[in-house]
């Protein structure tokens, strides 16, 4: 397989999803030449009532406490009352504000640790948790990395959308303002060898639309989340994956 090929293919997560697209799964993506997004190699008027010069400065204190219990309490409520979702999304890098990569795909998830990203086009690649173990699977390359699930998932950004209701352990939290017609909560990393900087998760009705993650090489990974299902009936073997048995399998 040519060095150059490989380096140029990109895999998640979020899960988000990259779910996503995950140092844990950083450091392993790096390892097989990928980075923190699935992604294929080849190259995502407020207005102001009158309310006098008296009431502004309370109004003004109001609201940025009024979107911080927003995004957390969507965030919270995801965590805490959503055992398992489907849904598609779309994914975009950016460099420098261009798109230089898209990609889009379909999603589900079951808590705790069991999800399943798999991108359709334009090429073909499938991140699957099994509760367990970690697949990546790239078809063009005929190649699937496995490595332990635990070790892959921690302070990542799948662990925001797949992980356990324990966010913050993980994570620094801050809400943002809301913009998009969304609320936006930060999330930055306690480890700081994760390999991204930064992620923002914005959620509409209780559920995650959209998410951004900073890498550390300078570029920024959006998603965008549609058709999201809450608790769906999912297929028994939505979480269960066996190789192809001409791929090759790489443990780690």
């Amino acid at each position: 397989m040519c060095p150059g090929r490989a380096h140029s293919r990109v895999a998640a997560f979020f899960v988000c999803i990259v779910c996503v697209v995950f140092a844990g799964v950083l450091r392993a993506a790096r390892a097989i030449g990928a980075t923190l997004a699935i992604a294929p190699r080849r190259l995502a008027p407020v207005a102001q009532a009158a309310f006098g010069a008296a009431f502004a400065p309370a109004l003004l204190a109001f609201l940025p406490v009024y979107a911080q219990a927003a995004a957390a309490d969507a965030l919270q409520e995801f965590l805490s009352t959503t055992q398992s979702a489907s849904g598609t999304f779309t994914q975009q890098i950016l460099r420098d504000g261009r798109v230089v990569e898209s990609s889009r795909g379909h999603f589900a998830f079951e808590r705790p640790g069991r999800f399943r990203w798999e991108v359709t086009e334009p090429f073909e690649q499938v991140l699957l948790g099994d509760g367990e173990r970690l697949y990546f699977y790239d078809k063009d390359l005929n190649q699937v990395t496995v490595r332990k699930l635990r070790d892959a998932l921690a302070s990542t950004p799948a662990a925001i959308l797949f992980g356990s209701s324990d966010v913050e352990s993980g994570f620094r939290l801050r809400a943002l303002a809301e913009r998009d017609g969304l609320d936006w909560i930060e999330a930055l990393p306690r480890n700081a060898e994760t390999g991204y900087q930064r992620i923002e998760l914005g959620f509409r009705g209780g559920l995650p639309a959209a998410m951004q993650v900073q890498d550390a090489f300078g570029r920024t990974v959006r998603f965008e989340f549609h058709d999201v299902v809450r608790d769906p009936r999912l297929a028994a073997d939505t979480f269960r994956f066996v190789p192809p048995p001409t791929a090759d399998v790489v443990e780690q």
